[in-house]
């Protein structure tokens, strides 16, 4: 399940996700509005459904306090049935965190925290427009783990206007020397309609260089290899604890095109062969979710439009997302008995051209990208869409 947050304090420049600034009293009705998409979303399902991940995403979730957040996963286990163990993950910026609001999130139920860091150099996030500081970064790491959380990811942004290899290993250091168990590692995308973007087209910033964002990428591989990290998809690496993988179940969930639901202004859901969207206005959305349910699931009434997933969608997007698994790939025994046909089956001409360009290549029974197709992952992708 995901859970979307969309309220900040301030939205940063080079941020298209669906957030809102400055609308924080509307934040209690909003939370009254999830607990009661929750119930309907659950009323509606023609059988008992299994929770094993709950992802608090933003926006900013950490504006949320620990007696809301504790609300909204009191109705999840009230409406669903929440797994023994489930990972409950909660997006937060470093600066609207203290120890006792981080001990309260742990009270409440939630066992992940991800926190959103981008750089821990302080030029890098004042361009970014970020609210906090590198030290406020640090910090709030070492209160996450006082609060008792022994799964912490952060995430960093690479490829910014500006940004040296020197100033990109500076942070990749730092963030190894915190030891969290797991890093996402994005490179910046300058989006159309972002104030970012318009800095660029008005000549005001100059991104930097797509072979330097790549020395950034491999440096990157190197680095947390290095540093024990597995780099098991496109953007992320995992930490190994006590034996166990520590990488993210709710991420895994959308890359083996498994069912989730969306939940929220502005969420995406995929599940009973629909992908859906929910409409992207905050006081629209409590104003749907104030009247009767008039949906079945795994709609509600702040639906905005869904599409029917046939076959060849499913499949495609199977492909599309399970090659970002770099050690994984797509299984061709579990994508025969999902489809009925094995991959080179269903793609013959796709995979005999990307194999030749040596950007894909077969391992024990798994069709996945190559080292070289780290880089070029995109070109594949859109072999399958």
């Amino acid at each position: 399940m995901y859970i979307h947050f969309p309220f900040c304090q301030k939205r940063c420049g080079y941020c298209d996700f669906f957030t809102r600034a400055g609308m924080q009293s509307s934040i209690p009705a909003y939370v009254d509005s999830l607990v009661k998409e929750i119930e309907q979303v659950g009323a509606s399902a023609a059988e008992e459904l299994l929770v094993h991940t709950v992802f608090f995403g933003g926006g900013t979730p950490s504006l949320l306090s620990p007696a809301q957040a504790g609300k909204i996963l009191a109705s999840v286990s009230k409406n669903f049935t929440l797994l023994p163990g489930a990972e409950i993950s909660l997006e937060a910026n470093p600066g609207t965190v203290n120890l006792e609001k981080l001990q309260g999130y742990q009270a409440a139920g939630i066992n992940r925290i991800s926190f959103g860091v981008q750089s821990f150099k302080d030029v890098e996030l004042q361009f970014l427009e970020r609210i906090h500081s590198s030290r406020e970064a640090v910090d709030a790491f070492e209160m996450a783990r006082s609060a008792g959380f022994m799964n912490i990811n952060l995430d960093l942004i690479f490829g910014l206007p500006g940004q040296t290899v020197d100033s990109w290993a500076d942070s990749l250091e730092q963030a190894v020397k915190l030891d969290p168990e797991h890093l996402s590692l994005y490179a910046l995308t300058i989006e159309e309609g972002t104030p970012l973007h318009r800095q660029v087209e008005a000549g005001k910033v100059i991104p930097l260089d797509d072979d330097i964002s790549a020395d950034m990428y491999q440096l990157a591989e190197e680095m947390l290899a290095s540093g024990g990290y597995s780099h098991y998809e496109v953007s992320n690496w995992a930490a190994e604890r006590e034996g166990k993988d520590q990488a993210c179940i709710h991420n895994l969930q959308y890359w083996l095109n498994l069912p989730y639901l969306g939940i929220g202004a502005g969420a995406h859901g995929c599940a009973a062969g629909y992908r859906y969207n929910n409409a992207a206005d905050i006081a629209c959305y409590i104003q749907a979710m104030a009247g009767e349910p008039r949906m079945q699931f795994p709609f509600s009434n702040a639906i905005e439009s869904s599409q029917a997933i046939d076959k060849r969608t499913e499949m495609n997007e199977t492909m599309m997302l399970g090659l970002r698994l770099l050690e994984q790939g797509v299984g061709d025994v579990d994508f025969a008995r999902r489809f009925g046909a094995g991959i080179s089956d269903v793609y013959p001409k796709q995979i005999n051209r990307l194999t030749n360009q040596g950007l894909l290549e077969w391992k024990d029974g798994s069709l996945r990208l190559t080292r070289r197709g780290h880089l070029l992952g995109n070109r594949v992708f859109r072999e399958f869409v």
